[in-house]
């Protein structure tokens, strides 16, 4: 018995593989508890290897609705809240002007 109790993981150990983390820019809010927030990538062409810029439009869940368009935030990857949101609010690194 006390060797089931022994093998079971630590809730406070990490994650095996770490969630995601974007930086962007926040370009919509007129959802309730949803922005949109434009995420830009860096890549080099494959076959020219001329460097390009890569943008992604990515849901994040706002639960307070404190989010304006402008505002530079870093989410991090969750689990599937509805049809198209998989990201949340880890920070607001910068305020809209």
């Amino acid at each position: 018995m006390s060797d089931a109790t022994e093998t079971t993981p630590a809730v406070s150990e990490a994650r095996e593989n770490p969630r995601k983390v974007r930086e962007g820019l926040v370009v919509s809010n007129g959802m309730e508890k949803t922005a949109v927030v434009a995420s830009v990538d860096r890549v080099r062409h494959r076959r020219y290897a001329k460097t390009m810029q890569r943008t992604t439009k990515l849901y994040v869940h706002d639960e307070e609705n404190t989010l304006n368009v402008g505002d530079r935030v870093r989410i991090v990857e969750t689990r599937p809240l509805s049809k198209k949101k998989r990201w949340r609010i880890q920070e607001i690194l910068e305020r809209a002007k």
